[in-house]
């Protein structure tokens, strides 16, 4: 998730293996961005900037720079993922052969500001109906 500008990239994999974890995060981040993350190994050797809290002793947010703000953090993608898990509870369950799409859903959504003329012009455009 991007600080400055919101902006997600999710994609459901098939693991949390090291390699694909960062692929994943060198794919959709810049190289110069700082990457937050908590400690999990799989995050190790992740090609940017890249700070860490550990949950296991209980750390969630730490201060790098000595100003008082608590930069380091990784709670606003955990809320994210607590926002999905939200929107996919009235479904009571889904083929994991279909969970792409609702996270592609889920993405489109957290991204999208507005709803705008355009938006739904190419929603039904690309919307396929069956007969």
């Amino acid at each position: 998730m991007g600080r400055e500008t919101g902006q997600v990239r999710l994609r459901v994999v098939d693991n949390t293996k090291a390699i694909t974890l960062l692929d994943h995060a060198h794919q959709f981040t810049h190289g110069a961005a700082i990457v937050n993350t908590d400690e999990y190994q799989s995050y190790k050797g992740i090609d940017r900037d890249h700070d860490t809290v550990s949950h296991g002793v209980k750390e969630y947010a730490h201060d790098d720079d000595g100003d008082g703000f608590y930069e380091v953090h990784c709670n606003t993608v955990e809320g994210l993922w607590t926002n999905i898990r939200n929107f996919l509870r009235p479904f009571k369950g889904i083929h994991k052969r279909y969970l792409f799409g609702y996270i592609a859903i889920c993405e489109f959504r957290r991204n999208l500001k507005h709803v705008t003329p355009a938006f739904i012009s190419k929603l039904v455009r690309t919307h396929t109906f069956y007969t």
